[in-house]
């Protein structure tokens, strides 16, 4: 299974933006570009060079390699309708990205290891595939035996119903079950990156 390797805070110091999930970010401490000597002036960039940011960006929020996510841009282009909703509606719901929305997780590198390890169900069914697209309706879970792990019992006891997003429903917090009770909405999510530039980058 291809995943991005590589230093995890790179694309955050490169762009001086915080596009990961972790409190330690440098970028928290340092909100610029990397450079010797400390924060300069904005850059001067082309077309091209912000649509490419934007792609960047969103890429690398989702830990998805170049081959898949154009994949997803070139289904949203043959979407009826808005194709960056469609796309912002397709990554969020990859079977990793709801995992962590739902908070059993804390961060999408996490949610997308124990889904290829097996730790979570799909109604009721094991899905090793990050990519899997849940649908409206479905329901996820963590799978009984691997609820004595450290990391869900912490996970139950932490988990805000308050921070899940209004397109999941919290089931049941101690067993960790969470539902897909709508589509996402792209204006209601905060993501840090422009879906139209990245449809414009795909259509050159």
């Amino acid at each position: 299974m291809a995943r991005k390797l590589g230093p995890k805070h790179r694309l955050c110091r490169q762009f001086g933006e915080k596009l990961c999930d972790s409190p330690k970010c440098p970028v928290v401490r340092r909100p610029y570009r990397p450079g010797q000597h400390g924060p300069k002036g904005k850059q001067r960039i082309t077309e091209y060079g912000t649509q490419l940011r934007e792609k960047q960006k969103a890429a690398g929020l989702y830990r998805i390699l170049e081959r898949q996510f154009r994949g997803y841009v070139l289904n949203a282009k043959k979407a009826k309708g808005d194709a960056g909703a469609f796309l912002i509606q397709s990554l969020e719901m990859r079977l990793d990205n709801v995992v962590y929305r739902l908070k059993f997780v804390r961060t999408r590198d996490t949610a997308r290891q124990i889904v290829s390890h097996g730790h979570v169900m799909v109604n009721g069914k094991k899905v090793n595939i990050p990519s899997y697209q849940v649908k409206i309706g479905d329901t996820v879970s963590i799978k009984p035996k691997s609820l004595t792990r450290q990391m869900f019992v912490e996970s139950s006891k932490a988990l805000n119903i308050k921070d899940v997003p209004q397109w999941l429903e919290i089931v049941d917090q101690a067993t960790l079950v969470g539902k897909v009770t709508s589509l996402p909405a792209a204006e209601s999510l905060d993501q840090g990156f422009d879906t139209s530039l990245i449809i414009e980058f795909y259509s050159r």
